[in-house]
């Protein structure tokens, strides 16, 4: 299993770059931001810097969308970072959510994402591609081979969008770390892939949810549920859309759906942030559900469950106040626990 890291571009900026730096020392692959330019700093500058601080760690938005930024915009970004530090980017996309609902705008159709994610994909890549009635290419852009692609993943919870994910996308990200909801939605996108055609093995799946490591204590464990639990209202938002769309009693497991009942709203300047009063809804149980919390113990427990279920990569949200400590547990306890090593004598 490999492991990532999801940072805020919170200021200042040299210390979302410092704790990516930090990560890949202790072995994390991948680096990951919000992208919501209004709440935070313009991610893909960040990955610039993070590119040029670090040596082999891939970086991308979890996630962008294809409403406040043009396609070929994004293909552009992710082929000059390649261009610059190697082939070191993955694109993660969704319908959109902070970026596109601070400017009074709505999530865009599944139709828009599919056609997106192609057209990124391949301009990314160095490929020519059809987009706005024509054939456009970066003419400069570099193919590194099918070893070295930047890979378009997408972000998903409801039934068409995970069976999209299954027919068109690299890999799959699901945000909570639920094994029950994830052994669903996993199931979703390999049988979509099955039916497209695809070999289901072939669609990476990424869990990301907040981490956060405890001695233990009842005190602790409760500490941490409040510095997580912002991460319950955040993906209230796509729950509360599914709902809407496919009623409660939809093929949507209850276990997602059921806790919105209580949601009264939501306040976008508090999007992402420990201690987030609109996220009072969200009880415990779907914290310690959706979020890693404990000991290291624990941590290993849910990892070997999520690995079991055919989870590629972990990335854990360091929205909280234990950023160093739990990069600290992870790089000493997690990732040695998690890594299969060769022996030097047999």
């Amino acid at each position: 299993m490999d492991f990532g890291v999801v940072l805020q571009t919170t200021p200042p900026a040299s210390r979302v770059v410092e704790l990516a730096r930090v990560a890949e020392t202790y072995g994390f692959s991948h680096v990951w931001t919000f992208d919501s330019h209004v709440l935070w700093e313009e991610p893909y500058v960040v990955h610039s810097a993070i590119l040029q601080a670090t040596r082999k760690v891939v970086v991308g938005p979890m996630v962008t969308n294809p409403v406040t930024r043009e396609w070929s915009v994004t293909a552009s970004t992710c082929a000059t970072l390649n261009e610059m530090y190697g082939p070191r980017t993955v694109c993660g996309i969704g319908r959109g959510d902070s970026a596109v609902r601070t400017l009074s705008g709505k999530p865009t159709t599944l139709a828009t994402l599919r056609e997106s994610v192609h057209v990124i994909r391949e301009l990314a890549n160095g490929r020519p591609v059809e987009h706005r009635g024509q054939t456009v290419r970066l003419p400069w852009a570099v193919d590194h081979g099918p070893r070295h692609q930047t890979e378009v993943w997408v972000a998903a919870y409801g039934p068409k969008a995970l069976q999209l994910t299954g027919e068109v996308a690299d890999g799959f990200i699901l945000q909570l770390a639920d094994p029950d909801i994830a052994a669903w939605t996993i199931r979703s996108v390999r049988e979509a892939a099955e039916r497209a055609g695809r070999d289901p093995a072939a669609v990476k799946v990424c869990v990301a949810a907040p981490a956060y490591v405890t001695d233990g204590s009842g005190e602790q464990q409760a500490h941490a549920r409040e510095q997580c639990r912002w991460f319950g209202g955040m993906v209230g938002n796509h729950v509360a859309d599914i709902v809407e769309r496919y009623g409660s009693d939809s093929a949507v497991p209850q276990a997602l759906t059921d806790y919105v009942k209580d949601r009264r709203g939501y306040d976008y300047n508090e999007h992402g942030r420990a201690g987030n009063t609109h996220a009072a809804f969200v009880p415990d149980d779907i914290v310690d559900r959706f979020c890693l919390l404990g000991t290291a113990q624990d941590h290993l427990a849910r990892l070997e469950q999520l690995r079991d279920l055919g989870v590629d990569q972990f990335a854990l949200y360091l929205q909280h106040d234990a950023k160093d400590q739990t990069l600290r547990t992870y790089g000493d306890v997690v990732l040695p626990a998690m890594t299969s090593r060769a022996t030097a004598v047999s």
